[in-house]
């Protein structure tokens, strides 16, 4: 009798959680499962993912089976050592089929059967396998939606692919549209949990939650990082050099902002509180661009030939080689 590798048949490490060797067995058994996968191997592999899940999820038997060691797993002819079985005692999980039951191993049998059956002779028959139960699968999607949803909230239309059970326990996949709320003060990287939108259960569990990981659309004016939003405002080199007062727009509508002078190009201004909405809303930070007139006229050129006159100005210097 080979040895039977419990955790290579669940695809996990031997340190894996209790929580990784569950997913990996829902991942698995949904995979696998007879009534889904028409494949002749699937409902033998399904048996495998099975009966290494009774084991490995059980921490009783799991901590019999890793005591075992390694040192089968290249092996043949597999015997437990003598008396393995006299020095474990079993007790069978709360709501769980008794091992008779199940369609498992004469590896799992030769370890963990007669003791679970209180010394019952190996030969009874078992009465086929329980049904597989499973909550659905969580799925994960991305949204799109205007950085401007963020001040008012709003509803938008979302259509995605979603898997179906039909009747005959086969697996399809139809289109599906959700309205989907956002709510006000979302912020790039949130996620918004639909719930039951997910994956459709097994034997009557829930199915799955949706998880939408929020996105802005580009805007024509606005950036966000986090709550704040960033803002390239253009100046004249006079409001830069003289200081000014000027109207900067924003989400919720214009205000008015002084822009100090010998302000440079880059300077980064703070209007408090501006920013996306919050119970302690971001701010919005603009950002000084020069923006110089154009030198296509006779006037305009000579303003600019008085300027390079009169003005001791050297934009390179500090510059060498």
């Amino acid at each position: 009798m080979d040895y039977k590798d419990y955790y290579k048949t669940l695809g996990v490490e031997r340190t894996a959680t209790a929580d990784e060797i569950k997913q990996a067995f829902r991942k698995l058994a949904r995979k696998y499962h007879p009534d889904i996968n028409k494949e002749p191997s699937a409902e033998a592999r399904f048996k495998d993912v099975n009966e290494a899940n009774e084991v490995l999820s059980d921490p009783e038997k799991r901590r019999a089976y890793d005591e075992l060691g390694s040192n089968f797993a290249q092996g043949q002819n597999f015997r437990p050592p003598p008396n393995w079985g006299e020095a474990h005692e079993f007790r069978q999980q709360a709501g769980g089929a008794r091992p008779q039951e199940q369609d498992f191993s004469d590896f799992f049998e030769e370890l963990f059967g007669a003791r679970m059956r209180g010394g019952a002779a190996g030969g009874q028959a078992r009465q086929g396998q329980r049904e597989f139960r499973a909550r659905g699968e969580d799925a994960h999607a991305r949204i799109v939606v205007s950085l401007r949803d963020s001040f008012t909230g709003a509803t938008r239309q979302l259509s995605l692919r979603v898997p179906e059970i039909s009747g005959d326990g086969r697996i399809s996949q139809r289109e599906k549209t959700l309205a989907v709320k956002i709510p006000k003060g979302i912020t790039a990287g949130q996620v918004v949990r639909l719930k039951g939108q997910g994956g459709p259960g097994f034997g009557g569990e829930a199915a799955g939650d949706l998880y939408l990981e929020v996105a802005f659309a580009p805007d024509p004016l606005y950036r966000a990082e986090g709550k704040d939003l960033y803002l390239d405002l253009p100046v004249a080199p006079w409001e830069a050099a003289l200081g000014a007062s000027v109207q900067v727009p924003t989400p919720t509508g214009p205000i008015m902002l002084k822009v100090p002078p010998n302000s440079a190009p880059g300077r980064e201004l703070r209007a408090k509180g501006r920013g996306l909405p919050a119970q302690a809303p971001g701010d919005l930070h603009v950002v000084l661009k020069i923006a110089l007139p154009a030198g296509d006229t006779a006037r305009a050129k000579e303003l600019y030939e008085q300027m390079a006159r009169d003005l001791a100005f050297d934009p390179r210097a500090g510059m060498e080689g």
